[in-house]
């Protein structure tokens, strides 16, 4: 089979040829959504290919976290979705032969070198838009059973995992994967793993009763609908076909394809009519994909819900249920899941209802809130990003948000950019690592989303400096 991503397939047949010969490895992954499936991706092949795994999720990888895993190790230690703002300390340990450090992912590294460093920013490929955690672990694993030939299984059968992670890293572009993710979703198209195609653009298709699913359509704010059930059902009620069945409303996967085209236009027409910009509108409609094997009208089947229940998972400190579903269980670790996102989806509810009545405020080229303990740190991201858009906030200008930290000292930081900004020039991930340095924190990400950790204290220093980096951006 020919490689999904070309340009990484040397360094990936590297770091395989290492791992096959290791008698154990620790793998180290980030607990998101794109952390757990790299994780299941990487740690399935390395099982595959006989070798013992010994598996650890983390929150983060700093200088500390090194050096623990540095003084208990003797073996091989695989990085995946973290590492690369670490290099210089991994590097450090490699030099001492401590262990081995091999580090996949996708986000900005450092100026440092270790022998086995697997990132498509260091073969000119976007890893913001063009390639997640995910799918990087998806090479390594290509690259292990094309090039060490141990694998017992098909290794295209992990394709799903990669989309999954990388549609939960918000890696679409316009609607849909580009670059190496869209080569790595067609291999699992060709293995008959993943479906795609046209469809509405809407969280929920595959759960969600019809009045809920509109009336819960954040992304594309449609005035009378979005927000409001009563007017979800009289918009479905006034429509040319029959939507209900009974007493009951179906979800949008039951509807034919006939009246999914009817209510997708009806939708377009409203939003027209209520003065939605036209670019916002064409959000309604996007590529969907489907992991053809998971149960359709569960959260399983797409592969934005499957993303969901997973970050679910990871905010609330139970990422090893998260990490037990992508290895299948569809039990006991599903059920624990699936109550985690009832508990995740009501703190987003209560959390975004707080940033509407509290408002924003504005500086010169960001808007800004401070939730202190309203809203949890590990979700304010979330709602950040979920509220641009909402009355009283600017659907044009990046957001940042403030919330005390549940555990340990500071601040913690959250910025998202609205997707008109992505060709400006944005980089909300340079723009959190510089203005945290500048106040004593940490920060990075990616170009459109991006986080920080601040001192108590120092939040209107670093929103002075976060205004003036994306103020230059922007200029720029």
């Amino acid at each position: 089979m020919e490689p999904p991503v070309p340009a990484l397939h040397e360094r990936a047949s590297r770091a395989a040829a290492h791992l096959a010969a290791a008698d154990s490895v620790r793998l180290v992954s980030h607990d998101d959504a794109d952390g757990l499936t790299s994780a299941a991706i990487a740690g399935t092949a390395l099982e595959w290919a006989g070798v013992e795994v010994m598996t650890e999720i983390k929150h983060g990888l700093d200088e500390d976290a090194i050096d623990e895993l540095a003084a208990a190790s003797t073996e091989t230690v695989l990085f995946t979705d973290l590492g690369s703002g670490g290099l210089d300390r991994l590097a450090h340990h490699a030099s001492t032969g401590q262990f081995t450090p091999i580090v996949v992912d996708h986000h900005q590294p450092v100026d440092a070198s270790i022998e086995h460093f697997l990132n498509p920013r260091t073969v000119g490929l976007d890893g913001g838009r063009e390639l997640a955690g995910a799918g990087t672990a998806y090479v390594l694993a290509r690259a292990m059973a094309d090039q060490i030939g141990a694998v017992e299984g098909d290794p295209r059968e992990l394709a799903a995992l990669a989309v999954v992670g990388a549609i939960g890293d918000r890696q679409t572009v316009e609607g849909e994967l580009v670059g190496a993710n869209q080569a790595i979703a067609a291999e699992g198209e060709t293995a008959g793993m993943v479906e795609s195609g046209t469809d509405l653009a809407v969280y929920g298709t595959q759960t969600r009763p019809l009045p809920k699913l509109l009336e819960y359509t954040s992304d594309v704010r449609i005035p009378g609908i979005t927000g409001n059930r009563r007017g979800a059902i009289k918009f479905l009620e006034e429509l040319p076909v029959p939507i209900k069945d009974g007493d009951r409303w179906p979800t949008w996967t039951e509807l034919d394809p006939e009246t999914r085209t009817t209510v997708a236009s009806g939708l377009m027409t409203r939003a027209m009519e209520r003065g939605v910009p036209s670019d916002r509108i064409e959000r309604l409609v996007g590529t969907r994909y489907i992991l053809a094997r998971e149960e359709p009208g569960t959260q399983l089947r797409d592969a934005s819900e499957f993303s969901t229940v997973l970050n679910a998972t990871a905010r609330y400190e139970r990422s090893e249920i998260g990490l037990a579903v992508c290895r299948g269980d569809r039990e006991e670790a599903l059920e624990a899941a699936l109550e985690l996102l009832r508990e995740h989806r009501m703190n987003l509810s209560k959390g975004i209802e707080w940033v509407v009545e509290t408002g924003v405020r504005r500086e010169s080229h960001v808007q800004w809130f401070h939730a202190r303990s309203e809203i949890r740190d590990t979700i304010v991201g979330i709602v950040a990003g979920m509220v641009l858009g909402s009355d009283g906030i600017d659907r044009h200008r990046p957001i940042v948000g403030f919330a005390d930290k549940l555990a340990g000292d500071g601040v913690k930081v959250s910025a998202r950019a609205p997707g008109r900004l992505a060709n400006r020039g944005i980089d909300l991930g340079q723009a959190m690592r510089v203005s945290a340095t500048d106040v004593g924190g940490e920060g990075g990400g990616h170009s459109m989303a991006a986080g920080a950790t601040v001192p108590a204290g120092q939040e209107p220093a670093f929103l002075a400096a976060v205004d003036d980096v994306i103020g230059a951006q922007l200029d720029g």
